[in-house]
């Protein structure tokens, strides 16, 4: 099964690979059938660990199209539309910009240059790259190091979170990280040091010294995971399987805390039907005071029913994270027991490489041949049998 959804996957994003760059599905949709910036990147991420040559030009075409709509602002676009006559729509956000697609981008623009060792394309690239740096120290607002990011502003768009989402923050140290080890400077290793500092003393159990909100952090009681967000009304005390994938990737917290959190996901993917991790848990149900909130975020039609999309649904591109976290440290055994999961998942319906799935009754929900899916096989599978990584470090 694996190597069949392996050979599968390749094959879907050699699909995907427009002379743009990679679509966010080979469906014609017209929201994904666009190189995404997100999606792109991470479509790009597989592409270098699987060593294939055409997937890795996608990937640097992808690079291209993203850096040629940059904002002069310094904002990397959300999405850019090919259409068939050469026409281009660039899309920045919907009802908000989307602060990850420029974190991505930079992520993407480091990786190709470390993965391939064409440092040439990262100094090409390195003003659209200081462009999209600067961009993020206005996000500040405060000037304490950690980015705001507004409701819908990130991947998990029709979501709840808002503020200083933890996973944005994690975003931005590993695109830092990347451009320290491609253009080293005591002022990029200052600013990693400073955002590590706040996300460690501000998201993790038992610092001591004044937080960002410190009514709201002593009052934040500790449930075996880190809080998805921050804003002025307090912690968003929600498990966001994403952002603890890319903590732990990132090599943050002690080894006791990284212990902890790894128990915690094992736990909550083992409890699941599908063994699959959920993408925020616990789900907002109706009655919770986050409902309407919830229930309100949507432009067209609501689709975060509990167990589903972004409200406690599995995706297999958030697993596929957590799957290259188990490799990583070693665990091999629960790094093999997921990916096999994951494949299982993405195998449905004749190899659908669906976006994601209802983590109680199994259904598939989203659109079918879904790249970023089918990247999520490929990393881990990299990730489980063969030493290829990607470049998370402080310094090479």
């Amino acid at each position: 099964m694996m190597e069949a959804v392996y050979l599968k996957a390749l094959d879907l994003l050699q699909k995907a690979a427009s002379p743009q760059g990679f679509l966010a599905s080979v469906q014609p949709i017209t929201n994904y059938h666009r190189v995404w910036a997100r999606d792109g990147v991470i479509c790009g991420l597989a592409a270098l660990v699987s060593g294939e040559t055409h997937l890795i030009k996608a990937f640097r075409n992808t690079l291209n199209t993203l850096a040629q709509h940059q904002h002069e602002l310094g904002t990397i676009p959300s999405n850019v539309a090919i259409a068939e006559e050469g026409h281009e729509a660039v899309s920045y956000g919907g009802l908000a910009g989307r602060v990850d697609a420029t974190t991505w981008f930079v992520i993407g623009v480091t990786q190709y240059a470390l993965l391939t060792g064409d440092h040439a394309f990262y100094h090409e690239k390195k003003q659209a790259v200081q462009k999209a740096l600067h961009v993020m120290e206005h996000w500040e607002f405060n000037h304490r190091h950690l980015m705001y990011v507004p409701l819908s502003g990130n991947w998990a768009d029709e979501y709840i979170t808002d503020g200083y989402v933890l996973y944005d923050q994690l975003l931005r140290i590993w695109a830092l990280r990347g451009v320290q080890a491609c253009d080293s400077s005591t002022q990029y290793a200052d600013k990693i040091n400073a955002i590590t500092h706040q996300v460690l003393h501000n998201f993790t159990p038992g610092t001591v010294g004044e937080h960002y909100h410190e009514r709201a952090y002593q009052e934040w009681e500790w449930q075996g995971y880190l809080p998805c967000t921050l804003n002025p009304a307090g912690y968003k005390n929600r498990f966001d399987a994403f952002a603890h994938a890319l903590f732990l990737l990132l090599d943050l917290g002690s080894p006791d805390l990284q212990n902890a959190l790894v128990g915690y996901m094992k736990e909550q993917a083992h409890k699941l039907p599908m063994k699959l991790l959920p993408a925020f848990w616990p789900p907002v149900t109706e009655g919770e005071s986050d409902w309407q909130l919830l229930r309100n975020n949507c432009k067209y039609e609501f689709r975060n029913y509990p167990f589903e999309f972004h409200n406690g649904g599995s995706w297999p591109m958030v697993n596929g994270f957590y799957g290259m976290v188990l490799a990583q440290r070693g665990d091999l055994g629960a790094a093999e027991a997921l990916q096999s999961a994951l494949d299982a998942a993405n195998a449905r319906a004749d190899f659908a490489f669906y976006e994601n799935f209802n983590s109680q009754t199994e259904a598939p929900n989203g659109v079918p041949r879904c790249t970023w899916s089918a990247a999520a096989s490929v990393l881990v599978h990299h990730y489980t049998h063969s030493t290829t990584r990607l470049f998370v470090a402080d310094s090479l």
